[in-house]
Formats: structure tokens, sequence, C-alpha cells
């Protein structure tokens, strides 16, 4: 008895992400105010104002549906190296915050990828972040835990003591 060969199966599609990675304008200030609030209230991140987003559209990541809404942002800010510092410009992640109903979905992945290829764009020579939570998907794509002396003093100094951030860094 012979048998016949049987094609493999193929294997499951990627599926096509629901989200689009842009740029932020000054007109989604308000949605991304509205983003941040909850994480905001939960102590996870600072208040900003919608002016404030909006004078610093230009540092932002931004996850938007396809039907619309904005449903995570990330922001980049270039840190140019300080007198005597020894090191060139490097980056600093802030407010990095998906919806609720989004998070474990991806979207979290695709700004963090989308924001180290614009830093690698911009020949920053690390990323820094601080987060108040455990930093999974920052470990996950290689930061390491650092202390507040290796990052930019400017930012290093704005950090609230008390929300006892962990200061994250990922040489690029």
């Amino acid at each position: 008895m012979t048998a016949s060969p049987r094609p493999a199966p193929l294997p499951p599609a990627l599926p096509v992400p629901a989200y689009r990675v842009r740029s932020a304008r000054e007109e989604d200030a308000a949605e991304l105010a509205e983003l941040s609030r909850p994480f905001v209230c939960s102590g996870a991140l600072r208040e900003r104002s919608v002016p404030l987003y909006a004078t610093r559209a230009g540092d932002f990541l931004v996850a938007q549906a396809s039907s619309g809404p904005v449903e995570g942002c990330v922001g980049l800010r270039v840190h140019p190296a300080g007198p005597g510092e020894g090191r060139g410009p490097v980056g600093v992640l802030y407010n990095f915050c998906v919806a609720g109903h989004r998070q474990g979905s991806g979207v979290g992945a695709g700004l963090l990828r989308a924001a180290l290829a614009m830093a690698h764009a911009q020949s920053l020579g690390a990323l820094f972040t601080a987060t108040t939570g455990g930093g999974g998907l920052f470990l996950r794509y290689g930061f390491t835990p650092t202390t507040a002396r290796r990052a930019p003093a400017s930012w290093a100094r704005s950090l609230d003591p008390r929300r006892n951030a962990r200061i994250l860094t990922k040489a690029l």
C-alpha cells in the first residue's frame, strides 16, 4: 500500500495590524491627553496639558486604528550631549501608553519598533526610559536597568523620586 504525499499545511497567516503607526500632529493633542488620562490617574504617567501635547506633537508616534481613534502613543525626545558628558546625542522615550482594550495586541510592540527605527535614523547612541511598571516590553527589546547618573542629566533631574520609577536603557 502506498500513500500519496500530502502538501505541508501552510503556516498561519500573520495578522494584519488593525492600526498604523504615524507621526503625531498638533490636532492629535486632545486625543493624546485623553489616551494618557487613565495612566495619569494610576500614577504611571505625569499629567501633561493639551497645549503641551500640541507643542510637543513632533516628539510623538501614534498608533491609530484603521477606523480612526488613536490607541497608543510614545514620545521620543532627543537630548544632545551635555558639556563633559563624552557622548553623542541620546533619546528618551516618554509617555508610552496603549489603550486598555488594545494592550497585549501588539500595539505597544509596534510603537516601540517604530521608535527604535526613528532613533536609529537619527543616529542616537542610546535610548532611555523610566517606567513605574515591570518594563517587560522594554526588556524584551534589549533594554537593561541603569542608573540616573548614566541618563541625560536634564531628564534625570526631572524624574520625580516619589514615583520610584525604574530607569532602563538600550545602546543603539
